[in-house]
């Protein structure tokens, strides 16, 4: 099993700068501390995500790092002009040498694609034509494309990524009936939901992965996404996990509240930390009582990566890097062997 950090790169307090200079010192941590990728979220006229351009964040991203695997979770396709995309992304890969991880989704904020004209009729037809265009663009010298709404009649493809065919590709979803798609497809899967639900979306998963003619060797990651704070301590842990949580759900549900949207998952959201963590979407705590927390649900859950949420809020750099230590030395190797 590996690991890996989810980030919305939310609002923390801090002036622009000051707080994208402290998550740039916080990736490095998540690098020293051997987490395999580091996951973006993208948002836009929010203060949950200020990372609304992911390419040009992780571009900062892979200079700062030499190990590190990363990329976004997701990049919102109806938003991207596929050409444009399709440079980014090679651009990325060979920034990086290679490390990229290329998530991609149609979003869940009606709010934020009405920013920009979409219209939500068009949100999964339009990701549909993107991710094609996209596809075919990694993979191809020249790029001819006739649908809806793009045409490119033989435009070379000079960007090509560093790995080939392409990027490994990545799906986050909410939505159960999703899971079977995304084993037929070999995407890897993430999800944020807690409970059953995860359980029954790794059994599907692994389900039609077997049936469509998966090899078990070959499997794509397919995980859930956790709040996670570890200290020297379940007091300390939980004192910097509360109000940081309190901050990072202010940020989460900002938008809808103000615009009138509130949808059923973002209104479920547990109100303060500690019912986060009844839920089973948390833990704050030392490195044993975390460590205990992903053994609980690893009993029940088949999968094979693990995401944590190590910096939200006004969390501190040396918070998280002591969190990520932590995580780092004496969470991470009691799973080494796990799958």
């Amino acid at each position: 099993m590996k690991f890996g950090i989810f980030d919305h790169v939310d609002d923390s307090g801090l002036p622009p700068a000051e707080h994208m200079a402290a998550r740039l010192e916080m990736v490095e941590a998540f690098e020293a501390a051997g987490f395999h990728a580091y996951h973006v979220a993208e948002h836009h006229g929010t203060p949950l995500g200020h990372a609304p351009s992911p390419a040009v964040y992780l571009a900062a991203v892979s200079q700062r790092t030499t190990r590190l695997r990363f990329g976004p979770l997701v990049f919102l396709l109806p938003l991207y002009h596929p050409l444009r995309l399709i440079e980014e992304v090679g651009m990325l890969d060979a920034l990086s040498g290679g490390r990229l991880e290329l998530g991609y989704g149609r979003g869940v904020s009606p709010v934020e694609m009405g920013f920009y004209g979409v219209d939500r009729d068009e949100q999964a037809e339009r990701m549909i034509e993107t991710f094609d265009v996209l596809m075919q663009g990694m993979t191809s010298d020249r790029l001819t494309h006739q649908g809806r709404f793009f045409r490119f009649d033989d435009v070379p493809m000079l960007q090509r990524p560093v790995q080939q065919p392409h990027p490994p590709l990545w799906y986050g979803t909410n939505t159960p009936g999703s899971a079977a798609r995304c084993a037929q497809q070999r995407l890897n899967m993430l999800t944020l939901l807690s409970g059953e639900v995860p359980r029954t979306m790794m059994q599907d998963y692994r389900d039609a992965y077997r049936a469509s003619g998966g090899e078990e060797a070959e499997m794509p990651f397919i995980g859930v996404g956790r709040h996670i704070v570890v200290a020297d301590s379940d007091e300390e842990a939980l004192a910097i996990a509360r109000p940081a949580f309190a901050r990072w759900r202010a940020s989460f549900v900002q938008l809808w509240e103000a615009r009138g949207a509130m949808n059923p998952f973002v209104a479920a959201t547990p109100q303060d930390w500690d019912a986060l963590e009844a839920r089973g979407a948390a833990c704050a705590g030392s490195p044993d009582t975390v460590r205990a927390f992903i053994a609980r649900e690893a009993e029940t859950v088949s999968f094979n990566y693990y995401t944590a949420q190590l910096a939200f809020g006004d969390m501190t750099v040396a918070q998280v890097r002591r969190s990520a230590e932590l995580f780092g030395a004496e969470v991470m190797p009691a799973f080494a062997a796990q799958g």
